[in-house]
């Protein structure tokens, strides 16, 4: 290409243009090699700390789950009648929830997952299917999640979580 150009136009014209060609060359290959922005790296790391809730939940390690948790954190669940007001709070109902009902998560997936940054807070959105097995027996819950993370000292810890039915996943009314 650069010796068609070259017999095509003028001398000082084809090196200007090869010059452009080249400088534009090695801009692209210096953004190929480039370091992720900021903000798809604090995605990734949102991501991260969303995944390995899930991870945690999905195998039932509540100690796991709930360091990921600030104190501080609320709760809202759309099977508990008010919120809860402290990781405390929700550790006592988890615990509540194994001894009367027989509560025990088998695995969690999460899908369709979505991160909203706004400075040194992150929401997390997405569905979680959740098996489980309770004194009644073994079920599958398909579920909407936000996960409200903030940046402190240099990682993201959850400080609110709301979970609620996902409503494609309900059966059709009967007629």
């Amino acid at each position: 290409m650069t010796i068609a150009l070259a017999g095509h136009l003028g001398g000082a014209r084809s090196r200007t243009i090869i010059a452009t060609l080249a400088l534009g060359a090695i801009a692209l290959a210096s953004v190929a090699h480039a370091e992720p922005a900021p903000q798809a790296r604090t995605v990734a790391e949102v991501t991260a700390a969303a995944d390995a809730i899930v991870a945690a939940f999905g195998r039932h390690d509540a100690k796991a789950y709930f360091a990921r948790f600030a104190p501080e954190a609320t709760f809202v669940f759309h099977t508990t009648p008010r919120r809860l007001e402290s990781r405390a709070e929700y550790e006592a109902e988890w615990a509540k929830w194994e001894k009367e009902d027989g509560f025990h998560v088998r695995g969690c997936r999460s899908s369709n997952q979505r991160v909203q940054l706004l400075g040194d807070v992150a929401v997390f959105s997405h569905s979680v299917r959740t098996e489980l097995t309770m004194n009644s027996g073994p079920s599958t819950v398909r579920e909407r999640e936000t996960i409200v993370f903030q940046r402190r000292a240099g990682g993201w810890i959850a400080v609110h979580e709301h979970l609620s039915p996902d409503p494609s996943a309900q059966a059709p009314a009967a007629k």
